[in-house]
């Protein structure tokens, strides 16, 4: 074969193998594929949404929707990369009206081809019914950008993005009154959800079984379920969102997550847990303000292990009880047979329960070091103590302060300890109200602690 005949099967070797991803980038070759012969298309020229997206070319484009009221029975599907569908803002509504749980738009590589690169989807809304299935489906895409779409009263889901493996990015979106979950990512990684808001969806956002979440500056309210599900997913943070009144819990980590962090998030009036760990391990939660939870702010339990909780304000006012959410219980932690669990440096404001509380069979090496505890048990006098360890072993708890300065004390006790304690040090904490620290167990060591 001469260099010339080799050079021409090369090429066609690579467009072929190009073609089965739609575009792929290589770093093998100097000018990256994607975008040859693409194309613009008016979708006010045809006579659907379909014939217009059916008009791209292989080498994708952009198609403009125009303004106005543009209602489907069937999914409008589109199977090309490089591709940007864009509307005319809220203007540009797809309303779906099919009732047999079929979805509005979905963006999907054609029979043959494994993965599409680079769709974009911005600037319009798409709404549909009770009976109807999710707003928008991406599934086997990567590189997507879903921005400035309002994604609304849909029957399923309100966006699902399915194994958009690479760099799937989501931002400045409403996705409001969805029956399903607003926003559910799936075997996805490297995932950017930022400056959304979710508005009473069953679930605000799940991501499950993917890497590398980043979710943050989102406002999370009024939701039917929890607000944020993550699931058997690990080096990810969630930061900085507002979420507020879940008539579930306000973050769900579970199964095979660690390596997260949750921080300088606003937590606040969940009926259940403000944060709920189950099973996980590796885990920081910090500088978060939780406020009004109607029970636990953050329990840890099903083994979840190797946790800091540290900075964090967990707080309830006693004034203004008129109004119903002011009356929230406002509980702290609680830790279920956990281990290696740092609590540190946090403060803890008119709890209605305990401000710490571990259970289980067996807690061990638990650092609670350096936290203020102001009038635990309000409202409940004698019921509930500040701090609450059974079944505890090698752990230190010291330099907090715990403190009930109110007329009528409530806090039951400072510091109970029972069960099976042994090897634990409990020392220079400062008390003022009731009980000196008492340990039962073998190992204890008890000393330098302040009590008036």
């Amino acid at each position: 074969m001469s260099r010339r005949s080799l050079r021409v099967a090369l090429c066609v070797a690579c467009v072929a193998s190009t073609v089965a991803f739609a575009g792929e980038p290589t770093k093998l070759e100097p000018f990256q594929p994607g975008a040859a012969g693409a194309a613009l298309v008016d979708a006010a020229q045809f006579d659907s949404l379909q014939k217009a997206f059916d008009a791209l070319p292989e080498g994708g484009g952009k198609v403009v929707i125009p303004p106005g009221r543009h209602e489907i029975t069937e999914p409008l599907v589109v199977r090309k990369g490089d591709v940007m569908i864009e509307g005319g803002g809220t203007s540009t509504n797809i309303v779906n009206r099919n009732e047999e749980g079929k979805p509005a738009l979905v963006v999907e590589p054609p029979e043959g081809v494994e993965r599409l690169w680079r769709v974009q989807v911005c600037d319009l809304r798409i709404t549909g019914n009770p009976k109807s299935g999710a707003g928008l489906i991406l599934k086997n895409v990567d590189e997507v950008l879903v921005s400035r779409v309002a994604v609304e009263h849909n029957g399923g889901d309100g966006a699902i993005l399915d194994y958009c493996y690479e760099d799937p990015r989501v931002s400045d979106s409403l996705f409001n009154y969805n029956k399903g979950t607003g926003l559910n990512v799936l075997r996805c990684h490297d995932i950017i959800v930022s400056a959304n808001q979710f508005e009473e969806n069953m679930d605000a956002v799940h991501c499950i079984d993917g890497y590398n979440l980043t979710m943050t500056g989102n406002n999370v309210d009024d939701h039917l379920g929890n607000g944020v599900v993550v699931e058997n997913t690990y080096g990810s943070i969630i930061a900085s969102n507002m979420i507020e009144e879940c008539n579930g819990h306000g973050v769900v980590l579970r199964g095979a997550c660690y390596g997260d962090a949750i921080s300088a998030n606003t937590i606040a009036d969940c009926q259940t847990n403000g944060v709920r760990l189950e099973g996980v391990r590796d885990i920081t939660i910090s500088a978060n303000t939780f406020v009004l939870e109607a029970q636990e702010a953050i329990v840890a339990t099903g083994g979840a292990c190797q946790l800091t909780i540290t900075g964090n304000t967990f707080n309830r006012y006693s004034f203004d009880t008129t109004k119903r959410h002011k009356l929230m219980p406002a509980q702290g932690i609680l830790l279920e047979g956990a281990h290696d669990v740092t609590v540190s440096g946090n403060t803890f404001t008119y709890m209605l329960k305990e401000a710490i509380r571990a259970t289980g069979d067996a807690n061990k090496r638990l650092n609670i070091t350096g936290n203020t505890i102001l009038n635990a048990s309000a409202e409940n006098p004698g019921k509930y103590d500040a701090v609450y360890l059974a079944n505890l072993s090698d752990s230190i708890i010291a330099h907090n302060i715990i403190a009930d300065d109110q007329g009528k004390r409530t806090m039951r006790k400072a510091m109970v300890f029972e069960g099976t304690c042994t090897s634990n040090l409990v020392e220079s904490n400062m008390i003022r109200g009731e009980g000196k620290p008492r340990v039962p167990g073998k190992g204890n060591v008890v000393r330098g602690n302040v009590v008036r």
